[in-house]
């Protein structure tokens, strides 16, 4: 079962987070070999998805990184999206590891 953590994003802001994947012992899931992947919906039909860039950041910790470019959060509607966080192994089993909701707060300046 995925974590749950809630993301919340500044529209037309950079943002970056880290996840530390772990084994039910509370060990790091060691993510040597792994991929990692994560989109935003509105809702779990949506056909329209916004994508994170993500990576092992340091995969014997289990860290993955998650980001959003300013240019990226800033064609974002505000609102409240969900999203997750998938790991792929090297043999292309995917993992859902971590899941929750997005807000993406207004811009209001727009310099």
């Amino acid at each position: 079962m995925a974590t749950v953590t809630n993301l919340y994003v500044d529209q037309g802001a950079f943002f970056r987070t880290y996840v530390t994947v772990a084994n039910t012992d509370g060990t790091p899931l060691d993510l040597t070999g792994f991929t990692a992947a994560s989109q935003m919906r509105k809702s779990y039909q949506s056909s329209t998805a916004y994508n994170f860039t993500t990576s092992i950041s340091n995969p014997t910790q289990g860290r993955v990184r998650v980001e959003l470019l300013s240019e990226q959060s800033r064609v974002i509607p505000a609102g409240k999206y969900l999203y997750d966080i998938e790991v792929r192994s090297s043999t292309g089993e995917r993992t859902r590891v971590v899941e929750g909701i997005v807000l993406i707060n207004p811009e209001i300046t727009k310099i």
